[in-house]
């Protein structure tokens, strides 16, 4: 690595640290902690297949929660492409420097307005629409929650090892439980059992191309919702109401695209693939889909979930310009006006997941130490993840 890409890969790792010394700590414990396990393997370079080194992972997590709390207070540094510098949320301007050099920068928010960065390599380059798609392969720098996918105005940024990483601890988690779900079935199009690499490589291709539908879904969603919709997140954001909100989006994108492409081109595995993660607010708002997948199942008719996608296209669009209504009219006292709103969808259950019981991490409620972590342990159903994280 010469010494202007390894300047450019310190400075955008500078902001990752940043943006975790800020947020990286805001999942429960177990979500944390399995994070943590996974960003060390990144890091460091270990196979998935690799069993961790407990001691030096252990002591690599104090260490990084310690440079954390340095960098509470900083702020973002500038990013350096040859002999310029560029504000690390212009990622158009620097793409259009690096993609020549065959490498892809990202760099905008996520949910409860988390900045996210990364640098990769560049895999490919397509056309979609109106769209450009960006697929990053090996990643240099990048942050803990490491999001496969984001777009940014006319451009859909794809991480293909991020991508790989999510499919992986999916495919893990999975195994752990051994139940019978569409996380079962998605897994069973894969010949896991003879050569898992191979199989992980192809799943994570056949899942590239449902993602690629659902950001083309957001871009049509963006084009009918319009800039307003972000003043609205904003408007709401940390709280239940964009919790719901971006579901709704989730949902109407998905509903112009994702689905009806999905079930077009016949791809039972990613179908399978997207109610093993049909979870939360989603499923509670959208229960219906759910159903249709169910009598999928028994039946082998995929009519119903066809159904289910032509009426939430429309469900979701009218959904979506009410809550720009009340945003319009009430602002930031909107909050409780659109968890009301969708609360009392006609479709909605008030069935949520029950959460995993072990600690929050913050900064004032996080345990100080491994020790106390293995003090407090997981009281969950999930109870021993603390030790697979340690390799125990």
């Amino acid at each position: 690595m010469d010494n202007s890409l390894q300047a450019l890969r310190t400075a955008v790792q500078q902001n990752c640290h940043i943006t975790d010394a800020a947020h990286a700590r805001g999942y429960t414990m177990c979500t944390y902690l399995l994070k943590m396990r996974e960003y060390y393997r990144w890091e460091k370079g270990y196979p998935f297949s690799a069993s961790l080194p407990k001691d030096e992972l252990g002591h690599w997590l104090e260490q990084r929660e310690q440079l954390w709390e340095k960098l509470e207070s900083a702020g973002f540094v500038p990013v350096p492409v040859g002999e310029k510098e560029y504000a690390p949320f212009d990622s158009e301007a620097i793409n259009r420097a690096l993609l020549p050099q065959g490498l892809i920068y990202g760099g905008g928010y996520g949910s409860h307005l988390a900045p996210h960065f990364f640098l990769g390599s560049l895999g490919r380059s397509e056309r979609r629409g109106n769209l450009t798609v960006l697929v990053a392969d090996k990643e240099f720098a990048r942050d803990l929650s490491a999001p496969p996918a984001m777009l940014r105005d006319t451009t859909i940024l794809i991480r293909r090892e991020s991508l790989r990483r999510l499919l992986w601890e999916r495919i893990e988690e999975w195994q752990w439980r051994k139940q019978e779900s569409a996380m079962t079935r998605a897994v069973a199009h894969y010949a896991f059992e003879q050569d898992a690499e191979q199989a992980l490589e192809q799943m994570t291709d056949n899942e590239i191309d449902a993602v690629i539908l659902h950001e083309l879904g957001e871009g049509r969603a963006g084009e009918i919702l319009g800039a307003e919709w972000s003043d609205l997140l904003l408007a709401v954001s940390s709280s239940r109401a964009e919790i719901m909100a971006r579901a709704v989006r989730d949902h109407l994108a998905d509903c112009l695209s994702t689905l009806p492409a999905l079930l077009e081109s016949g791809n039972s595995a990613s179908l399978h693939f997207y109610f093993a993660n049909f979870k939360g607010m989603r499923r509670e708002l959208f229960p219906q889909l759910l159903d249709a997948y169910r009598h999928w199942l028994a039946s082998g008719s995929q009519n119903r979930l066809a159904d289910e996608a032509q009426r939430g296209a429309r469900l979701w669009q009218e959904t979506a310009v009410h809550l720009l209504s009340l945003y319009r009219t009430h602002g930031e006292e909107s909050k409780a006006l659109i968890e009301k709103a969708l609360e009392h969808l006609p479709q909605s259950r008030q069935a949520p997941e029950q959460p995993c019981a072990c600690t929050t991490p913050g900064k004032r409620n996080n345990p100080s130490s491994l020790s106390e972590l293995k003090e407090i342990g997981c009281k969950s159903a999930r109870a021993s993840i603390f030790h697979r994280f340690l390799g125990q």
